[in-house]
């Protein structure tokens, strides 16, 4: 994958995310390289949707997982709000990635089949102790109403006990549970029937 995007822009447009020159590349057998991604540059401005669109294996899951360096490009910068996420120590990455999620495009190896859905909501909340319990717990139950899960069926289940659509409405739940600033969806809805897609996409 290969290219650039920035004609959108308008002058007075904030600028979230810049990201220049990115390069992904992957060592296969016999010393070869394959460029999964090779030189992107795009802008994404606050408010904005950018949709990144290519036949399936062109890079665009690689390219996802690069700006929020997972794992980190081989070359080139992404900037987040004025940072550049390419330059941060670890534990300052880890504390960034708070402001942005990811949706993964497999919702059910995405979700630890261990955990109840409560617990795989939560746990962001927990894990940067955002408020008591209490409240996280009126959070979790307010996030499942907005991605259609009715709380009382689905808070002590367990994902594999779930189809692929409804998977993926839990991934997207635990995504938002952050408040991000920035989501990166790879195919967010395509698990999903028509009739849910336009609600999830208003989120």
């Amino acid at each position: 994958m290969a290219g650039s995007g920035t004609a959108h822009m308008r002058n007075n447009d904030e600028v979230v995310l810049e990201v220049r020159d990115l390069v992904v590349e992957f060592k296969v057998g016999g010393g070869k390289v394959v460029n999964a991604v090779s030189k992107i540059s795009f802008d994404v401005c606050r408010g904005e949707t950018l949709a990144v669109v290519g036949e399936s294996g062109c890079g665009k899951t690689t390219l996802g997982k690069a700006v929020l360096q997972l794992p980190p490009p081989n070359s080139g910068d992404v900037i987040f709000e004025g940072t550049n996420l390419s330059k941060l120590p670890k534990e300052q990455l880890r504390s960034a990635r708070t402001a942005m999620q990811m949706v993964f495009q497999d919702p059910i190896s995405s979700l630890d089949p261990r955990m109840t859905v409560r617990d795989l909501v939560e746990e962001p909340l927990w894990i940067w102790d955002r408020s008591n319990e209490e409240d996280r717990a009126a959070k979790v139950r307010e996030l499942l109403n907005n991605v259609g899960l009715d709380p009382e069926l689905v808070l002590n289940r367990r994902s594999y006990e779930f189809s692929g659509g409804q998977c993926q409405r839990i991934s997207i739940a635990r995504s938002l549970a952050l408040e991000p600033r920035m989501l990166i969806c790879d195919e967010p809805v395509s698990a999903l029937d028509v009739s849910i897609q336009a609600q999830i996409l208003n989120l």
